[in-house]
């Protein structure tokens, strides 16, 4: 059990101490001059012994109080250092997200919001199998991008995007194909962890038999990529290529778009109306949805911008379980 004077009176001594008057530690302390005398009087009687040597024009520290101020101010120094810790924690956000959506989509457009909220430090979480039904959240996660049917129980999911399929390829490539059936004439590029999306593509096309072949990649972002190099046609997902079709990187050579019923979903616990702690959540959220409402309007293709047309195929299928366990994409 800690036996300590009053706190208020070991601060009124401090300030005085260090800044050696009475007035300049009331500034300090927000307090009247008046009232930080009355302290450390009250401390002096506690500790049975005199801190100050008070004279006409000065205030002198007593051998005790010399000896006693060096600790209380390495100690205050600790405290303020630590509070200002937990601050800075209350402003960082560890964000998880896949890979190829952190690759394709979330990091080009970070700095757009640290210009806008210089406080908040954002920090990234990417990992392969980062969530899945088993470890839906990560305890030091404060939100995470995840890839599901937005059912996550006891989490909160706003949704971002919707996971349609349509291929794309280099411009240089558009011009070898006419319908679908012409893809069978370049490599199909595929992803090891997804490789139900082109059977999902090819049926919605009406080549319930064509079977992929092609070289395999670990992640989207790799599958992309070779597909802008001209290594072949790849399935793409709107996020992951929003930046490339509008510089002409990469082209939809057909209209034909498979939904999928998944989306993507910021996910995070639920938040206090008020609590400081999620300020820079909220904020972050708010972002992040205008961000991605954005690019919703944006993405000019009629494929893409046709809502409830023939391209998108499948919009009523239910997902299956091996689907909604893609926490890693």
């Amino acid at each position: 059990m800690r036996n300590l004077p009053s706190l208020n009176g070991l601060r009124a001594f401090e300030a005085a101490g260090r800044l050696g008057s009475f007035a300049a530690a009331a500034a300090e302390l927000n307090v009247t001059q008046t009232a930080v005398s009355r302290l450390v009087k009250a401390l002096e009687a506690r500790l049975g012994f005199a801190l100050f040597s008070r004279r006409a024009n000065a205030l002198v520290l007593t051998d005790r109080g010399a000896a006693l101020l060096p600790g209380l101010t390495a100690a205050f120094d600790d405290m303020a250092r630590s509070v200002g810790r937990v601050r800075s924690l209350s402003q960082a956000l560890t964000v998880a997200a896949g890979p190829s959506f952190a690759m394709r989509w979330l990091i080009p457009r970070l700095a757009h919001f640290q210009a806008a909220q210089p406080s908040i430090e954002v920090r990234l979480v990417t990992a392969s199998g980062l969530a899945n039904d088993s470890t839906p959240f990560g305890d030091d996660w404060t939100a995470a991008i995840r890839l599901g049917n937005g059912d996550w129980d006891g989490l909160e999911a706003a949704r971002l995007f919707d996971a349609d399929l349509f291929p794309v390829c280099a411009p240089s490539l558009a011009g070898q194909f006419r319908k679908p059936a012409d893809l069978m004439r370049l490599p199909l590029l595929r992803v090891t962890s997804a490789p139900e999306d082109w059977p999902i593509w090819l049926k919605a096309a009406g080549l319930r038999s064509v079977q992929a072949k092609g070289p395999r990649f670990d992640y989207d972002a790799f599958a992309l990529q070779a597909a802008i190099d001209g290594l072949g046609v790849a399935l793409a997902h709107r996020p992951y290529v929003a930046d490339d079709l509008a510089a002409g990187r990469l082209v939809m050579p057909f209209d034909i778009v498979a939904a999928r019923g998944l989306g993507w979903y910021l996910v995070h616990r639920s938040m206090a109306a008020n609590a400081p702690e999620h300020t820079s959540l909220k904020l972050f959220r708010g972002w992040l949805l205008e961000q991605a409402a954005g690019e919703r309007r944006s993405l000019q293709h009629p494929a893409l911008t046709r809502g409830k047309s023939a391209a998108r195929v499948g919009r009523k299928a239910r997902p299956t379980r091996a689907l909604v366990r893609e926490g890693n994409r």
